[in-house]
């Protein structure tokens, strides 16, 4: 039979040991949930009704929701309708269409894009992707090209 003493020197290193081991997980644990972000799943939505034919007037731009991607569905002076991503090229930031230019615009670092989603000046490195735009009676519909 052990002496007093010990069992109860067990018990306590028993106990501290469990302690911090719990301490440490409590602390990793969302440590690494914070630097490990979740996995987001993109839409897989070919097509997104933008809105009605009516509601664009020629010279005019509009930022649609594509699933979780921003587009920027826009009426041309000649009254076309074309469709392009919403980030720019060069950093991700919003570009809007500028009537009184006739071009797409970004902010960030004043790059410009022409009618065509071209990268025209700035720093943009590529063009704009570009997205299929149909009418369908009155609805809009931008879908992937």
């Amino acid at each position: 039979m052990e002496p007093e003493v010990n069992r109860r020197r067990k018990f306590l290193n028993y106990l501290l040991g469990t302690s911090i081991g719990a301490t440490l997980v409590a602390i990793c644990y969302p440590v690494t949930k914070f630097l490990i972000p979740p996995e987001v799943t993109e839409a897989t939505q070919n097509s997104v009704i933008a809105g009605k034919v009516n509601e664009f007037v020629a010279n005019s731009g509009k930022i649609i929701k594509f699933g979780n991607k921003p587009v920027l569905l826009l009426r041309t002076p000649a009254g076309d309708l074309k469709a392009f991503s919403a980030t720019c090229t060069h950093l991700d930031c919003i570009v809007q269409y500028q009537a009184e230019s006739s071009g797409i615009w970004c902010a960030c670092h004043n790059g410009r894009y022409d009618l065509n989603g071209q990268n025209v000046s700035g720093p943009p490195p590529r063009p704009l992707e570009e997205y299929t735009v149909n009418t369908r009676g009155d609805d809009i519909i931008v879908s992937k090209a």
